[in-house]
């Protein structure tokens, strides 16, 4: 096994740990909240809960994705199925938003008949619910693929939400004012909602292989055109199996002046060249001046 396949291997590893402590961690969390929320009388703990719930389906998901997603290529699925992981993040993002929606929906009616909660079990909640949450987010936040990113929102909603009923909690310890709980809750499910819709839309994007990154996509032009011999580069198409793991396919037009015996050489330059970027798959076609293009000569462009 090659190193970075061992490196690779590792971090799926350590990714698919995460995510299993997260999901558990969820789980026996939202089973406290359902019974906090009940003796409480608190409809916004209730409403967390049924999110909690939500968010563990979504996380143990994303686990059994996760696992999947390791599997090796086969003659059906010859790039892997590392893309498994992508679509989890993708209806993440969808149950986030869908969640998000459901929490408003029960907020914006209470502003007008807001009910005051048994506060000091509600105090108690918050603190629970900051510190398992708060620790699960933590976790996640070493995570480097978008599955780890989206449903690091999830847990992210889950800690601002406590913080909103910790500072609830407090506050109507002192004054009868139950409206600020709803208002809260509006807040950070607002705030939260704009940036998932932000990760859906990058995630839709790599769908339909959009480039992962522009700056990349142009770093890497530039660096193939720094090698001796090649003059023009065309047909550059970067995009992403899953956010992480990126697929190049790129064609390499070579001087005039290129010695055919230099060919060995000059892959090995392209190859040596690529390495620092770390890509999944590479295909690169190295084409002579007086060869034409065979993938369509209206496409050829040096921008690819």
């Amino acid at each position: 096994m090659r190193h970075h396949d061992h490196a690779h291997t590792h971090s799926d590893d350590t990714s698919s740990r995460r995510l299993g402590l997260v999901f558990f961690l969820n789980v026996g969390f939202t089973l406290i909240e359902f019974v906090g929320g009940l003796l409480t009388n608190s409809t916004a703990i209730l409403a967390d809960a049924v999110h909690d719930l939500g968010d563990s389906l979504s996380i143990g998901s994303a686990w059994l994705l996760n696992r999947q997603g390791r599997k090796a290529a086969d003659r059906e699925f010859t790039y892997g199925y590392r893309r498994l992981s992508l679509f989890g993040a993708l209806i993440n993002g969808l149950v986030l938003v869908g969640g998000s929606l459901w929490v408003l929906s029960e907020a914006i009616p209470r502003l007008a008949d807001p009910v005051m909660p048994v506060t000091e079990g509600m105090l108690a909640l918050a603190l629970l619910g900051v510190t398992v949450n708060g620790f699960a987010a933590y976790r996640l936040s070493k995570g480097k693929s978008l599955n780890e990113k989206v449903l690091n929102w999830h847990l992210l909603e889950d800690v601002l939400g406590w913080v909103a009923v910790l500072i609830v909690s407090i506050i109507l310890q002192f004054v009868d004012w139950p409206i600020l709980d709803p208002l809260l809750s509006i807040g950070f499910t607002l705030f939260i909602l704009a940036n998932v819709i932000r990760n859906l839309w990058a995630t839709g994007k790599l769908f339909i292989q959009a480039v992962p990154d522009p700056a990349l996509h142009d770093e890497i032009r530039r660096t193939l055109l720094g090698i001796e011999h090649i003059s023009e580069v065309h047909h550059q198409h970067l995009w992403s199996l899953d956010g992480e793991h990126h697929v190049l396919t790129v064609h390499l037009v070579v001087r005039d002046s290129f010695p055919l015996e230099q060919y060995p050489a000059t892959k090995a330059a392209v190859a040596d060249a690529l390495e620092p970027y770390q890509l999944a798959h590479t295909t690169i076609e190295i084409e002579l001046p007086t060869e034409s293009c065979r993938d369509s000569s209206d496409q050829h462009s040096s921008a690819g």
